[in-house]
């Protein structure tokens, strides 16, 4: 029974390694590729999965370490889902959010106030991109979440295993 619960401890850890990586991946993509850049909000969103990975990442090494790591892996996966329902609510104007705009980094021939002026202006009460009526702060919300469940579901299982 204890290879149970061991294989559930390293599924959570994986998972909770995997998650933060595909969602901070899909934001540059976006960001790099698309030109969507994040506003202050979605940099809220990102500081948590920041901490996730190495947490996740020091779980895969240290396996006398794993569940207590993977577990705070999986609540600041929790955080940034938990930012993401806030923002969301910001986008679609449930309720008031920040109030300063945030724009993209621009570095023009070395001239900071230049990039500056020409960064864009990112709003954090408009959706840039959504698919189905849902926006990245959304889709941040419903993947985070429920990868957080997930690893947290996986942990609880392998405690009962025994391992």
């Amino acid at each position: 029974m204890a290879g149970w619960g061991q294989d559930s401890l390293r599924r959570a850890t994986w998972l909770a390694f995997v998650v933060p990586a595909a969602l901070l991946g899909g934001a540059y993509v976006s960001q790099y590729g698309f030109g969507l850049y994040p506003c202050e909000m979605c940099w809220w969103q990102r500081w948590p999965h920041f901490a996730a990975l190495p947490l996740a990442g020091l779980a895969l090494v240290l396996p006398r370490m794993a569940r207590p790591l993977t577990l705070l892996a999986a609540l600041a996966i929790l955080v940034s889902g938990l930012i993401g329902a806030f923002h969301a609510g910001v986008e679609y104007g449930w309720w008031e959010g920040v109030t300063t705009c945030t724009g993209a980094p621009a570095a023009i021939a070395g001239d900071p106030l230049a990039g500056i002026l020409a960064a864009p202006l990112v709003r954090c009460d408009q959706v840039q991109w959504e698919l189905l009526g849902i926006s990245l702060a959304g889709f941040n919300f419903l993947f985070s979440t429920a990868g957080a469940l997930a690893v947290l579901a996986l942990l609880r299982r392998s405690a009962k295993a025994g391992a």
